[in-house]
């Protein structure tokens, strides 16, 4: 069965420009913004919540001598903002392996 100039199969099935079928495009790319979602929340709490507007009522809670507001502001959030980077990489190479679009 060939593939065509337009990307359909000879047999009817669509196929998208990574080689795989609009279904599974479709799923790979659903699964790929849950991904971006969980971890935009997770950057949220992290960048907003916990480092701005839950300053005032966390500032109780130390890290060493410095309140944590302030830790996350200056340093707890380029570590976590790292970790996502290392978690999205991570699970985009697995998502990628499971759909066969790695490189």
């Amino acid at each position: 069965m060939g593939e065509s100039e337009t990307g359909t199969k000879s047999d009817g099935e669509t196929r998208s420009g990574t080689g795989i079928s609009e279904a599974n495009a479709k799923e790979y790319w659903r699964r790929n913004v849950k991904l971006i979602a969980g971890l935009f929340v997770v950057w949220f709490v992290v960048s907003f919540l916990v480092a701005i507007i839950l300053a005032e009522p966390l500032s109780t809670v130390n890290i060493g001598a410095v309140p944590l507001p302030f830790w996350f502001a200056q340093q707890g959030s380029v570590i976590v903002f790292v970790a996502l980077i290392w978690i999205y990489v991570w699970r985009m190479n697995k998502l990628d392996r499971e759909f066969g679009v790695q490189d």
